[in-house]
Protein backbone atom coordinates (compact mmCIF):
# COMPACT_ATOMS: atom_id res chain seq x y z
CA UNK A 1 0.00 0.00 0.00
CA UNK A 2 2.65 2.28 0.76
CA UNK A 3 4.60 1.90 -2.61
CA UNK A 4 1.18 2.59 -4.15
CA UNK A 5 0.74 5.78 -2.24
CA UNK A 6 4.54 7.06 -3.24
CA UNK A 7 3.92 6.26 -6.92
CA UNK A 8 0.79 8.22 -6.97
CA UNK A 9 2.43 11.34 -5.09
CA UNK A 10 5.46 11.02 -7.46
CA UNK A 11 3.15 10.55 -10.41
CA UNK A 12 1.15 13.93 -9.03
CA UNK A 13 4.61 15.61 -8.41
CA UNK A 14 5.17 15.04 -12.20
CA UNK A 15 2.21 16.08 -13.50
CA UNK A 16 2.37 19.65 -11.36
CA UNK A 17 5.58 20.49 -12.74
CA UNK A 18 4.47 20.04 -16.51
CA UNK A 19 1.67 22.34 -15.57
CA UNK A 20 3.49 24.95 -14.19
CA UNK A 21 6.85 24.72 -16.30
CA UNK A 22 7.01 27.88 -18.67
CA UNK A 23 6.57 26.93 -22.31
CA UNK A 24 9.74 25.86 -23.72
CA UNK A 25 12.83 26.55 -22.83
CA UNK A 26 13.54 30.18 -24.10
CA UNK A 27 13.77 32.94 -21.38
CA UNK A 28 12.62 36.53 -21.89
CA UNK A 29 14.17 38.60 -25.08
CA UNK A 30 16.41 41.28 -23.41
CA UNK A 31 17.93 44.09 -24.82
CA UNK A 32 21.56 43.74 -24.90
CA UNK A 33 22.79 46.55 -26.78
CA UNK A 34 21.89 50.06 -28.42
CA UNK A 35 22.81 52.64 -30.51
CA UNK A 36 21.31 56.01 -31.15
CA UNK A 37 22.32 57.96 -34.32
CA UNK A 38 20.66 61.31 -34.79
CA UNK A 39 19.04 61.70 -38.62
CA UNK A 40 17.76 65.31 -38.55
CA UNK A 41 15.63 67.07 -36.32
CA UNK A 42 13.98 65.41 -33.64
CA UNK A 43 14.31 61.73 -35.64
CA UNK A 44 16.56 59.32 -34.91
CA UNK A 45 17.80 55.85 -35.95
CA UNK A 46 18.41 53.06 -33.32
CA UNK A 47 20.26 50.33 -33.94
CA UNK A 48 19.43 47.89 -31.30
CA UNK A 49 21.02 44.47 -30.04
CA UNK A 50 18.52 41.54 -28.93
CA UNK A 51 19.64 38.50 -27.15
CA UNK A 52 16.58 35.55 -27.30
CA UNK A 53 17.03 31.58 -27.55
CA UNK A 54 14.80 31.48 -30.70
CA UNK A 55 12.89 28.04 -30.79
CA UNK A 56 11.68 28.91 -34.01
CA UNK A 57 8.34 30.53 -35.30
CA UNK A 58 6.22 29.21 -32.18
CA UNK A 59 8.98 30.96 -29.75
CA UNK A 60 11.61 33.94 -30.94
CA UNK A 61 11.90 37.62 -30.47
CA UNK A 62 8.93 39.14 -33.07
CA UNK A 63 9.80 43.19 -32.37
CA UNK A 64 11.41 45.66 -29.90
CA UNK A 65 10.09 49.23 -29.06
CA UNK A 66 11.60 52.49 -28.39
CA UNK A 67 9.81 53.87 -24.98
CA UNK A 68 9.10 57.40 -23.90
CA UNK A 69 9.82 58.55 -20.17
CA UNK A 70 6.10 57.96 -19.74
CA UNK A 71 5.87 54.49 -21.49
CA UNK A 72 4.21 56.23 -25.32
CA UNK A 73 5.69 53.80 -27.91
CA UNK A 74 8.27 56.20 -29.99
CA UNK A 75 8.83 53.93 -32.30
CA UNK A 76 8.67 49.40 -32.79
CA UNK A 77 11.07 47.52 -34.81
CA UNK A 78 9.29 44.25 -36.44
CA UNK A 79 11.67 41.29 -36.45
CA UNK A 80 10.32 39.36 -39.64
CA UNK A 81 11.34 35.83 -38.51
CA UNK A 82 13.42 33.90 -35.96
CA UNK A 83 17.26 34.12 -35.41
CA UNK A 84 18.06 30.91 -33.87
CA UNK A 85 21.49 30.65 -35.53
CA UNK A 86 22.38 34.33 -34.73
CA UNK A 87 22.71 35.46 -31.26
CA UNK A 88 22.32 38.12 -29.81
CA UNK A 89 21.27 39.93 -33.77
CA UNK A 90 21.17 43.29 -34.16
CA UNK A 91 18.62 45.48 -36.19
CA UNK A 92 17.94 48.99 -37.40
CA UNK A 93 14.72 51.46 -36.95
CA UNK A 94 15.09 54.69 -38.59
CA UNK A 95 12.72 57.91 -38.55
CA UNK A 96 12.10 57.45 -34.65
CA UNK A 97 10.31 61.07 -33.74
CA UNK A 98 11.53 61.99 -30.14
CA UNK A 99 10.09 64.80 -29.18
CA UNK A 100 11.96 67.96 -27.70
CA UNK A 101 12.34 67.79 -23.71
CA UNK A 102 12.91 64.35 -23.69
CA UNK A 103 15.89 63.59 -22.51
CA UNK A 104 15.89 59.69 -22.52
CA UNK A 105 14.52 56.76 -23.78
CA UNK A 106 13.96 53.15 -23.01
CA UNK A 107 14.27 49.89 -25.29
CA UNK A 108 12.37 46.91 -24.50
CA UNK A 109 12.24 43.79 -26.16
CA UNK A 110 8.98 41.07 -26.88
CA UNK A 111 8.74 37.60 -27.81
CA UNK A 112 5.91 35.77 -28.73
CA UNK A 113 5.45 33.28 -25.71
CA UNK A 114 6.29 35.40 -22.73
CA UNK A 115 5.56 38.79 -24.55
CA UNK A 116 7.62 41.81 -22.07
CA UNK A 117 9.71 41.22 -19.54
CA UNK A 118 13.63 40.58 -20.23
CA UNK A 119 16.29 43.29 -19.87
CA UNK A 120 15.64 46.56 -20.83
CA UNK A 121 18.18 49.58 -21.89
CA UNK A 122 17.91 53.41 -21.17
CA UNK A 123 19.80 55.57 -23.24
CA UNK A 124 20.41 59.21 -23.40
CA UNK A 125 18.80 61.45 -26.37
CA UNK A 126 21.59 63.32 -28.47
CA UNK A 127 20.77 66.43 -28.72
Amino acid sequence: MKRNMAGKYVLAFAALTILVSPPGIAGEADVVGVKIIKEGTGTYRFDVSVRHADEGWKHYADKWDVMGPDDTVLGTRRLAHPHENEQPFTRSLQGVEIPGGVEQVSIRAHDSVHKYGGAEMRIEVPR
